[in-house]
């Protein structure tokens, strides 16, 4: 019987791969997602379209109320999101408190209830220098106590933490995914705006591979 795996799926470029990559691996993927307040659900219908298609179970939890808690976001709040590059000191606006220890405490809990042993996640070189919950270090501790923090020890498995969005989708391309299924832009409207961060990183993704995205741009 194959491994069985939760992958925390957002709906974006990067989850998507890392879904598919799970599946590719041989394992028997249980799929979470998390509406935790974000402006825009897009991405998750996204998400729910994939799984649905791939025969995944998929869960879609609403977190949302953890607003009252934490919150300061662009993602989250009534702040503009900013425009341009990652590197840029604004893209810290996007920065959502504690996100990632967050939904993987979450999704452990639930991989330890179907007895699965790996969660997976998307985080990736591209992300370290903006969000600290997505650097190697943060991942080798979140691993170190997730194998003590029940009687059955859990996984932390990113198997892109070392590799930039251009690597994610030359592997991705590699293994035939079509990328009209995921949806990457901070804003939900209906085509992608271009303009902020993620956009960016996707569209820059695309270039240095030498194809086009297909997904249409405001």
């Amino acid at each position: 019987m194959a491994e069985k795996v939760v992958v925390i799926y957002s709906g974006g470029m990067d989850s998507f791969t890392v879904l598919n990559r799970a599946v590719k691996d041989g394992k028997q993927v249980y799929a979470l997602s998390f509406d935790y307040g974000q402006k825009h659900v897009k991405e998750l219908e996204f998400a729910a379209n994939v799984c649905k298609e791939l025969n995944i179970p998929h869960k879609i939890v609403d977190i949302s109320a953890i607003n009252q808690l934490i919150g300061g976001s662009s993602l989250t709040d009534d702040i503009d999101i900013p425009e341009g590059h990652y590197e840029e000191e604004s893209m810290k606006s996007t920065v959502v408190p504690n996100r990632n220890m967050i939904l993987l405490s979450m999704a452990v809990g639930y991989a330890v209830s179907v007895n699965a042993n790996q969660v997976y996640y998307g985080a990736h070189s591209g992300d370290h220098a903006i969000y600290p919950d997505c650097r190697p270090e943060f991942v080798k501790k979140m691993n170190d106590v997730c194998q003590i923090a029940n009687y059955e020890p859990v996984d932390i498995y990113s198997p892109y933490l070392k590799d930039s969005k251009i690597d994610i989708l030359t592997d991705g391309i590699k293994m035939g995914l079509d990328y009209s299924k995921s949806w990457t832009c901070y804003n939900g409207r209906e085509k992608a705006c271009g303009k902020c961060g993620a956009c960016q990183e996707r569209l820059e993704a695309f270039e240095k591979n030498g194809i086009t995205d297909p997904l249409p741009y405001e």
